[in-house]
């Protein structure tokens, strides 16, 4: 790569890391050329991207950018960066998943979420999430339960109710 090359790969790799909202440093190292493939594949169908990088390159972009930490001591061995634009966890779980069945590489150095450093155990523990989809009908699920009960309580009441009124109704008819 001559010197024009390396500034546009850098001002790209730059324009990638503001784009994203998460981002995971790999250890790409055992992986042959078809896992690769096949890991970019499995990132692109949850929205990310999975690039390779040179330490050097990767330094000098992230730098530049002041509103990120410093990532020097996960920036050693060879460095394979996922970029995450549709989501925080799905990126993860899949380069986790495909991890299990390609003898647990690759492996997560760290991350960066929201601008904060996270460890290759953090990233972990965000891969054994389960999808946002899934959350989110859990949370539905957890905020309609008392308004079903709720509402079941009233209905009984209503019922309660109209029988009493019914009894009521047939009283007076008996009476007059």
């Amino acid at each position: 790569m001559n010197r024009t090359q390396k500034e546009t790969f850098v001002s790209e790799f730059r324009d990638k890391v503001k784009k994203a909202p998460v981002m995971y440093l790999t250890d790409f190292t055992g992986l042959d050329v078809k896992s690769m493939v096949k890991l970019r594949d499995d990132l692109r169908g949850v929205g990310a991207e999975f690039v390779v990088i040179k330490n050097r390159l990767a330094m000098r972009a992230i730098a530049e950018l002041e509103e990120l930490p410093n990532l020097d001591d996960a920036l050693m061995g060879p460095t394979g960066v996922v970029f995450g634009y549709e989501g925080v966890v799905e990126p993860a779980k899949a380069v986790s998943d495909f991890a299990k069945a390609h003898s647990d590489r690759p492996v997560f150095k760290a991350g960066i979420l929201d601008q904060k450093v996270l460890g290759a155990a953090d990233v972990q523990r965000l891969a054994k999430l389960p999808p946002k989809e899934q959350l989110l009908a859990e949370l539905a699920g957890a905020l309609e339960a008392p308004m079903a009960a709720l509402a079941s309580a009233l209905e009984g009441k209503v019922m309660e109710m109209s029988g009493l009124l019914t009894a009521l109704k047939e009283k007076k008819e008996s009476e007059g």
